[in-house]
C-alpha cells in the first residue's frame, strides 16, 4: 500500500489508479472479514452441534442412571409392593373389626342379660312348681283327714 501523501496530485485529488486500488483494498478486507465471519460461524455451529451430542448423552446416562437407581430399589426390598398390599389388607380388615368387635360385644351382653333372666325366670318356676306341690300335698293331706272324719262319721251313723 502506498502512503496516500505522495499519491496526492497538485490539485489535492487521488487518482483514479490510487482509487481502484483502495475499492480492491477495501473489497478485500472485506472478504476477508466475511470469510473470518464465516469461520466463526461454522466453528459455531460446531460447538453447536458439539453441546446437542453431549446433552443427547447426558439424557442417555441420566435415564441409564434412573433405571439402575429403580433396580436398586426393587433389590432393597423386593417384596416391598406385596408388603405394602398385604400391609393395606390387614388396615383394612381391622377397620372392618372393629365394629364387628362392638357388635359382638353387645350381643354377648345382650345375651348375658337373657341368660340372667332366664334363669331367674326358670328359678321363679322351679319355686312356684314346688310350692304347688307342696300346696296339692297340703290339700291332698287335708281331703284325706276330711275323707278320714267322714268314714268315721259314716261308720258311727250305721
Amino acid at each position: 500500500m502506498k502512503s496516500m501523501g505522495s499519491n496526492i496530485g497538485s490539485s489535492g485529488r487521488l487518482s483514479t489508479e490510487e482509487i481502484n486500488e483502495e475499492e480492491e483494498v477495501s473489497r478485500l478486507d472485506l472478504s476477508k472479514f466475511q470469510a473470518r465471519e464465516e469461520e466463526i460461524e461454522r466453528k459455531k455451529k460446531e460447538v453447536r452441534e458439539k453441546v446437542e451430542l453431549q446433552l443427547g448423552r447426558a439424557e442417555e446416562e441420566t435415564k441409564r442412571l434412573t433405571h439402575v437407581w429403580e433396580e436398586l430399589e426393587v433389590l432393597a426390598d423386593p417384596l416391598r409392593k406385596d408388603v405394602a398390599i398385604i400391609r393395606k389388607k390387614i388396615d383394612m380388615a381391622n377397620r372392618e373389626l372393629k365394629p364387628l368387635g362392638q357388635s359382638c360385644q353387645k350381643k354377648e351382653k345382650e345375651y348375658k342379660e337373657a341368660m340372667e333372666a332366664f334363669n331367674e325366670k326358670n328359678k321363679e318356676k322351679a319355686q312356684l312348681v314346688a310350692t304347688l306341690v307342696e300346696l296339692l300335698s297340703e290339700s291332698e293331706k287335708q281331703r284325706m283327714k276330711k275323707l278320714e272324719e267322714l268314714k268315721k262319721i259314716m261308720e258311727s251313723i250305721r
